[in-house]
Parts: structure tokens; C-alpha cells; sequence
């Protein structure tokens, strides 16, 4: 009797293991798949980004350049490398974008070609390139088109300010002014042929970065009370007559003003401060730092000696007369500032 029972307890035993074996091979437990994220898809034709000795640059334009939007590189585009990720160019360039370079900025050093090229190469200031005065067909490169040079300093135009970030500054080698026995500063030509080396250099570089004449400048354009370089005897006149760069007035224009001013009794005019306000707010308005007081200060004396050197080099008294007067009011029709 008793084997019995342990027989038939065995067998509920094994019933019940099966049944609970039986249970657990039916259960599964479900997972979702991992998907990966879809990289977008822009369905645009761009040209190709080239590659050339292990650099990548991108040499054709695709952006709107009536904004004055470029894509184009000049150099090889300068890209992160971030520790344990890939920086990938796939939906390079970008189309809204434009060059850092929107100005050019024309210097003299005032010094010799060895003494130019030591203290531009080896001191803290510097510039994009120097255009030496020996008769060669050589422009020395001194500072990467994409890096600031130092050259601008305290500087404003229109309505930009510390010029260094968005200009690219040309030296001139030239000894620059001399004060004779009055107190006059008189100033030394730039040589035929070195002309020819600055003008070639600046219509490069307006051509390429789409810089406008209005922002082709001197030093003392965008330093009036402390600069004086180019000077007057820098040909103005010939880069915009010769080679389409910068800005001159026209003759016509400046006519009608200068004979107006004569009509109005101009000398008397210079007396009353509204009119010198006057005078202050066009030279303003052009592209001069220059604060409207309603009188003859010091700073708008050597603002209108400063736009003396680069519109009428004829006459660098600093004062205001009727043709240089004329020749403002011209400016302002021609290049409006915006």
C-alpha cells in the first residue's frame, strides 16, 4: 500500500514539473527593433567639393550674388576635428554666406623697403601685403587674405567700426610727409610703376571679394584726426579713371553745386553755425566719424584736410571752400550711404 502511494505521488510530481516546463517554453517576450535615424535628403545639385593634396576647397559660386552672397573658397576650407566624431561635408556650403573681406585699406609706412618689410614682418603691426618701391614685379604677402592683419586700428566708416575684422590692408612703401618752414606737410610722389603694382592688387581683390568702391579707402579715411596716409600725391583720380577703382565725383554734378555755393554767397554762409552743421552732417553722411557741434573744431578741420587728400589733393588747407564744398555735395549724390 504504501509503495503504491509513493508511486502515485511520483507521478502528480512529474505531471506537474512538465506542466510548469510545458508554461515556460510558450512564454516569449517581445522587443522592439532598433532603427537607425534617417539622414536627410536634400535634393540639391551642388557642385563638388574638390580635393587636392589632402585639402578640400570649394571654387564655384552657387549663392545669390546680387546679395553679394559667395560660396566660392579662395583658400582650402578650414574645417573642426573633434575627438571621436567625424565632421562630414555632405550638405556643404551653405548658400547664405559672404566674405569677411569688405574693405580695402591703402597705406604708406613712411619708412624705406628694409625698414618696411622688418617692422611689418616682425612687430605687432602688420598688413596683407606690401608693395615694395624697387622697380621689380614683385608684391610681398605677408598676412593669410583670411586672417586680421593689424594695420586699421581705431577705426570707422559708415557704419562700421574697428575695420581691422572686415579689411584687407595694403602698405605702400613711401616716406611720407615732411612739414617745411610754414608748417606745411608736403608730401613725396608714388612712382609710375609702383602704381601700376597697387592698382593690379587692389582690382584683384575688389573683384574677387565684390568689394564696393565706396569701401576702397586711405588711412586717413577711417582715421581723420591721426592718420595721413596715403596722402594727396596717392593718384585717386588715375585708379578710378584707369582702372575703375574707387570713388570719384563727376564734374558735371560738382559744377552745378560749386556754382550754387558762389550764388548763395558762400563765404558769408561759413560764418553761421547751422551751415557749418551742415557741412559737418554731409562729411557724416559720406562715410566720416565725425560728430555735428555747429563749429570749426579741431576734428573737422583735419576730417575736411583728410577728404581734401583723397577728392581735391590740389588744396589740403582743411578748410571748407566753395569747390571742395561742391565736390561733397557731388560725392553724397553719386555713393548715397544706405
Amino acid at each position: 500500500m504504501r509503495n503504491s502511494l509513493s508511486i502515485i505521488s511520483l507521478g502528480f510530481l512529474i505531471i506537474s514539473c512538465g506542466t510548469q516546463k510545458s508554461l515556460k517554453t510558450t512564454t516569449t517576450k517581445t522587443t522592439t527593433p532598433v532603427v537607425a535615424p534617417a539622414k536627410p535628403v536634400i535634393n540639391v545639385q551642388k557642385p563638388k567639393i574638390q580635393h587636392e593634396g589632402g585639402l578640400d576647397f570649394f571654387k564655384e559660386n552657387i549663392a545669390n550674388i546680387t546679395k553679394n552672397d559667395n560660396t566660392i573658397s579662395y583658400g582650402s576650407i578650414v574645417s573642426a576635428n573633434p575627438a571621436g566624431y567625424k565632421v562630414v561635408k555632405s550638405f556643404f556650403p551653405s548658400v547664405g554666406q559672404n566674405f569677411r573681406q569688405k574693405y580695402i585699406i591703402l597705406h604708406y609706412t613712411a619708412l624705406d623697403d628694409d625698414k618696411s618689410v622688418m617692422v611689418l614682418t616682425q612687430q605687432s603691426v602688420s598688413s596683407h601685403y606690401l608693395v615694395n618701391n624697387l622697380g621689380d614685379n614683385e608684391i610681398y604677402q605677408l598676412v593669410d587674405e583670411n586672417k586680421r592683419a593689424y594695420h586699421a586700428g581705431i577705426s570707422a566708416w559708415r557704419k562700421d567700426k574697428m575695420l581691422n575684422d572686415t579689411s584687407i590692408g595694403i602698405e605702400i612703401v613711401n616716406t611720407g610727409y615732411k612739414t617745411d618752414a610754414n608748417g606745411v606737410k608736403v608730401f613725396p610722389e608714388y612712382p609710375e610703376a609702383q602704381v601700376k603694382k597697387v592698382a593690379a592688387l587692389v582690382k584683384d581683390l575688389a573683384d574677387r571679394y565684390m568689394i564696393s568702391p565706396t569701401n576702397i579707402l586711405g588711412h586717413s579715411d577711417i582715421a581723420p584726426t591721426r592718420k595721413q596716409d596715403p596722402g594727396p600725391k596717392f593718384p585717386w583720380k588715375k585708379l578710378y579713371e584707369d582702372y575703375q577703382i574707387g570713388m570719384w565725383y563727376d564734374e558735371d554734378t560738382k559744377q552745378n553745386f560749386y556754382n550754387s555755393a558762389v550764388l548763395e554767397d558762400y563765404a558769408v554762409q561759413m560764418t553761421v553755425p547751422s551751415f557749418v552743421f551742415k557741412i559737418q552732417t554731409a562729411l557724416r553722411d559720406f562715410g566720416y566719424d565725425l560728430n555735428p557741434n555747429g563749429t570749426f573744431d579741431n576734428a573737422t578741420m583735419k576730417t575736411i584736410e583728410t577728404f581734401q587728400y583723397h577728392f581735391r589733393p590740389e588744396n589740403y588747407s582743411g578748410m571748407m571752400d566753395a569747390e571742395t564744398w561742391a565736390i561733397l555735395q557731388a560725392l553724397n549724390v553719386k555713393y548715397p550711404n544706405k
